[in-house]
């Protein structure tokens, strides 16, 4: 739930609408069943707002425009990208050295060098430019080459994830450098050294790319990729079941219905994607500690992987998925309708008219947002709501768009999802951090606990593992004690594709899915079967 992970979605526009405009870009040469083999088109739920990196856009990597100093492979492992090797790393963990890789060139054909390197982090961590994620560069004291083919990072402090915040997207310098950073060109007709060259963007409807011809990763067997945009799970079903998509990231209940369908499969992607409740403090509701604890284990979770996720998930309670090695074993919370009933008594919180509890004239009652057409959001506020009421606590569930949601976010809760896999302080800073309360969609609970945020700077500038984990470990303690969200459940990703394509994998995934994940992570290397 960091800021670029929740911005990528404020593009939204009402269902009736996107349903119109993908089928816009539904046309024979869209590589649907029956059109070229050398094109594919895939349903997703989210656009970016931006396609420039300088303003957070491919931050985690996975961009099919552009390309960072490393990049994952299948299993998450990083390796080379425009760097020739992994890093040489000093062993105070201060200085990151990097060697770049020959002959890479960007879309436009001009070289790609250092000064690219050095312009591109120098230009994110600028106070001027408007990339809300750029705290998680805060351990850079300096960027800078030696000679053309060398870039040398030095560090504040030992961050021991730095190597995995340099698969961020490269953008030129020969470009980007004469324009305003926040409002120029690059936003929305970007130039890298990608894969793939952004051919149109039809906003609201649809990416389309073309392959890269002189990519140095080798041009792409797929030369045409479009990416429609539809924020509805049940249009996006029904365009796949018409043949106007190759593929689709598809909610659990609507994977299930294309099982029997031969020319199709199901691919799944374990994920560090969780949802979760906002519960802000400025509510005098949501913000009361003893509500709180009470629908921390009012809620039951494994209902909710069972019957919203047909099993494909875990229960979630906190941002650190349970089969994860920073998990804290200790901090699951059980199902106790009683206990929760037992805390809101122990607090005044006493039951009330129509069985809404009440305390000092106060009714325990407070309105829930989802983004509208997200039926596992809709789902899962639905149950939570329900869960809730059954401890005497009413929640008035609504729907939006992110503009509508944003604007009330410091008062009312709201369904949102984060996580990331690459490292815990890649999950919990901004989600946590009392000092980023009310930065964009940064700690969206404006959640403040003094010994978490002490523990998220021991995390972050720490370079032993082992007291990395005793700060982890604490934060996921003090979450039991002192939550200021509910989280539910960790949700793998189900994506139903056309059974033509050769070398479809997935990785563990993000919460954002889309542009960056998904089988189509490395779709530059699929190859049509014969």
């Amino acid at each position: 739930m960091t800021a670029r992970t929740i911005r990528t979605l404020t593009a939204a526009t009402t269902a009736g609408v996107l349903a119109v405009g993908a089928a816009a870009c539904s046309t024979p040469d869209n590589g649907k069943s029956g059109g070229p083999k050398d094109a594919a088109v895939v349903g997703i739920a989210y656009e970016p707002d931006t396609l420039s990196p300088l303003l957070g856009y491919g931050k985690d990597g996975n961009s099919k425009i552009f390309d960072g100093l490393l990049t994952h492979d299948a299993k998450m492992r990083l390796k080379p990208a425009l760097a020739a090797r992994l890093p040489q790393v000093s062993g105070d963990g201060l200085t990151y050295t990097y060697t770049l890789r020959d002959g890479v060139r960007f879309s436009d054909g001009e070289p790609f060098n250092a000064d690219d390197v050095v312009f591109t982090y120098r230009t994110i961590l600028d106070k001027k430019t408007n990339n809300a994620s750029k705290t998680e560069l805060d351990a850079i004291k300096s960027v800078e080459k030696k000679g053309d083919k060398t870039v040398v990072f030095r560090l504040k402090y030992p961050y021991a994830p730095f190597a995995e915040r340099t698969v961020l997207p490269i953008a030129p310098e020969h470009v980007a450098s004469k324009q305003d950073v926040n409002t120029g060109s690059l936003t929305t007709k970007p130039i890298g050294t990608g894969p793939y060259v952004l051919s149109s963007w039809s906003k609201g409807e649809k990416l389309v790319f073309r392959a890269n011809p002189t990519y140095w990763g080798g041009v792409p067997k797929v030369k045409k990729f479009t990416m429609a945009i539809i924020k509805d799970d049940d249009v996006r079903a029904t365009r796949l079941r018409s043949g106007d998509l190759d593929g689709a990231i598809l909610p659990p209940n609507l994977a299930a219905t294309f099982k029997s369908d031969d020319d199709l499969r199901t691919l799944t992607a374990r994920t560090y994607d969780y949802r979760t409740v906002t519960l802000p403090s400025d509510n005098p509701v949501a913000g009361d500690r003893a509500v709180r604890r009470a629908l921390d284990v009012a809620v039951d979770r494994k209902a909710m992987v069972d019957g919203i996720l047909d099993g494909a998930g875990k229960e979630a309670y906190g941002p650190v998925p349970t089969d994860s090695e920073w998990f804290t074993k200790g901090t699951e919370r059980r199902h106790d309708l009683a206990a929760a009933q037992r805390i809101l008594d122990e607090a005044g919180w006493k039951p009330g008219k129509g069985g809404v509890r009440a305390k000092n004239g106060k009714r325990a009652s407070f309105t829930l947002w989802y983004l509208s057409g997200d039926k596992l959001r809709q789902d899962h506020a639905l149950a939570y709501a329900s869960d809730a009421k059954k401890a005497g606590i009413e929640i008035k569930v609504q729907s939006g768009t992110w503009e509508v949601i944003e604007p009330r976010m410091k008062r009312d809760a709201v369904l949102a999802g984060g996580g990331s896999p690459a490292d815990p302080d890649f999950d919990q800073y901004t989600l946590l951090n009392s000092a980023l309360a009310g930065d964009g969609f940064n700690n969206m609970a404006f959640y403040d606990n003094p010994d978490v945020d002490k523990a998220l700077a021991e995390g972050r500038r720490s370079g032993d593992k082992a007291k990395r984990k005793a700060a982890y470990d604490t934060i996921q303690r003090e979450l039991v004690d002192d939550p200021g969200y509910t989280f539910l459940t960790h949700i793998d990703h189900l994506y139903v594709l056309a059974d033509r394509w050769e070398s479809l994998t997935t990785q563990v995934e993000p919460h954002d899915h889309g542009l960056a994940s998904g089988p189509w992570w490395n779709v530059e290397k699929w190859r049509p079967k014969k």
